[in-house]
C-alpha cells in the first residue's frame, strides 16, 4: 500500500534531510518534488493545492524547533499535514444505541461491498464481542445473496435468509423484526450494487435508509478507480448522508491518492481499509499511521494490535521461561514459532509492517518469506525425527535426504531452514545473554525517530 507514494515522496524528502538550514529556495524546490509526488499518486488537484499551500506557509520563515534537525521539522510538517488532510483521529463505529444497530453498506458493484459486510462482521464481532445478524438486499445480482452467507458462516456469523422474490424494503422489514425478536446486537445489511448510479438504485437504498434507520452508512469504495471514485461518493453523499467510508483494494495496483482525497472532498471520514482478499484483511483508519507508513516510517502500532490479538501469549512465555532456565532454542521451539507467525499473515505481512530499507530487514533472510514459505518449513520440520528436532546439528546427508523426501522439498530448502533457523537461534541467544532489553535498544536504534 502506498508503495509509488513512499518512493516518491522518500526521493523529494531526502534531499532536504541533508540540509544544514533550511532556505526558502531549498524549501520551494523540496515542495515541487512533493507535488510532483501527489499528483502522480492521483490526489485530486484542489487537495494538492491546499496541502502544498499549508505546507509551504508552515515551513517558509518559521522557526525550527531546538530538538529536530531542519530537515527532520520540514518532514514533521509534510506529516502532520497528511494527517490534517485524513482526518486527524480515527473515526470509530457508532454503536452506542438500543440494540439492533443497524449499519447499511452502500456502494457500486464491484467495490468489495459483500466482502466488506462479512470483513466488517467479524473484526465488530473479534473487537467488541457483540451477537450480530446479516442479510442481503441484493435480490439483483446472481448468487449475491448465496455469496453473503457463505462468507457468513465461514466467520461464524448468524445470517438471515432472503430470496430474489422479495422486495428489498421486504427483506430490510422482516430482518429488523427477527433481529429484535432475538435480540442480535447489531444488523449487517447488504444492498445491492450497480455498475453506474442512477435514480432507481438510489431511492432504493433511501428506502431501505428511511425503514432501518441505521446508526451507520458506510460507502464502500474501490481504491483503484481512481478520480472517479471522488465523484462517486460525492454523489453518493450528497443523497443519502453517509457517515464513513470503507477503502477497498488498497494492496492492489491502485496509487493511492484517493485516501489523501476522500477525507478532504467529502467532508466524510475513511473509517476502514481492506487491505487484502483474506477475511481477516480489514484494518481500522488511523491517519497518524497511515501517513508513518507513506513516508516510510514504521507502521509498528499496527502489527502490535494484530499480535495481541492472534498468537497465543502461553506459548510465547512458555519460550520464555525454556530460555531463561539455560534450554537451547531447538526446532520445536521454531515451528512454534512458525505457527505463530502464519496467525499474523507470515512474515512477509511482519516486515512490511517495519521501515523499509533498515538494518533488520536487510540482515534477516528469514524475514524475506510468504505463507507458501511458512508451509513448508513446517512440512520439513514435521518430517524430521524428535532427536532431529532437539539436535539439528545431527541432521546431514543422508538426513537431508530423507527428510527432503517426506516433505516434499529439495536439499537446498532444508539448507535454507537449517540457515535461517540459525539467524533465529543467535537472536535467541544474544536475548539469553543481554537480555530482551538491550536487544530491543538495539532495534530501536536502527528504527527512523518518530516525531
Amino acid at each position: 500500500m502506498f508503495n509509488n507514494l513512499t518512493q516518491r515522496l522518500s526521493q523529494s524528502l531526502q534531499k532536504i534531510i541533508s540540509k544544514g538550514r533550511l532556505t526558502e529556495e531549498n524549501i520551494k524546490k523540496t515542495i515541487r518534488e512533493v507535488r510532483k509526488a501527489l499528483l502522480e499518486a492521483d490526489v485530486t488537484l484542489s487537495v494538492i493545492k491546499k496541502f502544498i499551500e499549508n505546507v509551504k506557509n508552515k515551513s517558509i520563515g518559521n522557526e525550527i524547533n531546538k530538538s529536530l534537525t531542519p530537515g527532520q521539522e520540514f518532514i514533521k510538517i509534510v506529516k502532520n499535514e497528511l494527517i490534517f488532510t485524513m482526518g486527524e483521529k480515527n473515526n470509530t463505529l457508532n454503536l452506542s444505541i438500543e440494540p439492533p444497530a443497524v449499519i447499511l453498506f452502500i456502494g457500486l458493484q464491484g467495490a468489495g461491498k459483500t466482502t466488506s459486510v462479512a470483513k466488517l462482521g467479524k473484526w465488530i464481532k473479534d473487537k467488541h464481542k457483540k451477537k450480530i445478524l446479516i442479510v442481503s438486499t441484493d435480490i439483483y445480482r446472481a448468487a449475491a445473496i448465496k455469496q453473503l452467507q457463505i462468507l457468513s458462516e465461514q466467520i461464524e456469523i448468524d445470517f438471515f435468509s432472503s430470496n430474489k422474490n422479495q422486495t428489498p424494503v421486504e427483506i430490510t422489514a422482516q430482518a429488523m423484526k427477527y433481529a429484535k425478536l432475538k435480540l442480535y446486537d447489531i444488523l449487517l445489511i447488504d444492498t445491492a450494487g450497480r455498475l453506474h448510479i442512477d435514480k432507481k438504485m438510489m431511492n432504493e437504498i433511501q428506502e431501505i435508509q428511511d425503514l432501518s434507520k441505521p446508526i451507520e452508512t458506510l460507502l464502500i469504495v474501490d481504491s483503484m478507480m481512481g478520480q472517479d471514485a471522488i465523484n462517486m461518493a460525492k454523489i453518493f453523499n450528497n443523497d443519502l448522508l453517509i457517515s464513513g467510508i470503507i477503502l477497498t483494494k488498497t494492496d492492489g495496483d491502485s496509487r493511492n491518492g484517493i485516501a489523501l482525497s476522500m477525507r478532504y472532498i467529502t467532508k466524510k471520514p475513511i473509517k476502514f481499509i481492506g487491505t487484502g482478499e483474506k477475511i481477516t484483511e480489514l484494518e481500522a483508519f488511523h491517519p497518524e499511521r497511515i501517513a508513518d507508513r507513506i513516508l516510510g516510517m514504521n507502521d509498528v502500532m499496527s502489527l502490535i494490535e494484530d499480535i495481541e490479538e492472534k498468537v497465543d501469549k502461553s506459548q510465547i512465555q512458555k519460550l520464555t521461561k525454556k530460555l531463561k532456565k539455560g534450554h537451547d532454542f531447538n526446532l520445536n521451539d521454531f515451528l512454534m514459532q512458525i505457527k505463530q507467525m502464519k496467525k499474523i499473515g507470515g512474515l512477509n505481512y511482519f516486515i512490511d509492517k517495519l521501515p523499509k530499507n533498515n538494518q533488520l530487514s536487510n540482515n534477516i533472510s528469514l524475514l524475506n518469506t510468504d505463507k507458501n514459505t511458512l508451509d513448508k518449513a513446517e512440512a520439513m520440520i514435521a518430517s524430521m525425527t524428535p532427536q532431529e528436532r532437539k539436535n539439528p546439528m545431527i541432521i546431514k546427508g543422508s538426513r537431508k535426504r530423507r527428510i527432503a523426501s517426506g516433505s516434499g522439498t529439495k536439499i537446498q530448502d532444508i539448507n535454507q531452514l537449517l540457515k535461517n533457523f540459525d539467524s533465529i537461534k543467535r537472536i535467541m541467544k544474544k536475548i539469553k545473554t543481554s537480555g530482551i532489553a538491550k536487544v530491543m535498544r538495539e532495534i530501536k536504534n536502527i528504527l527512523p525517530k518518530n516525531f
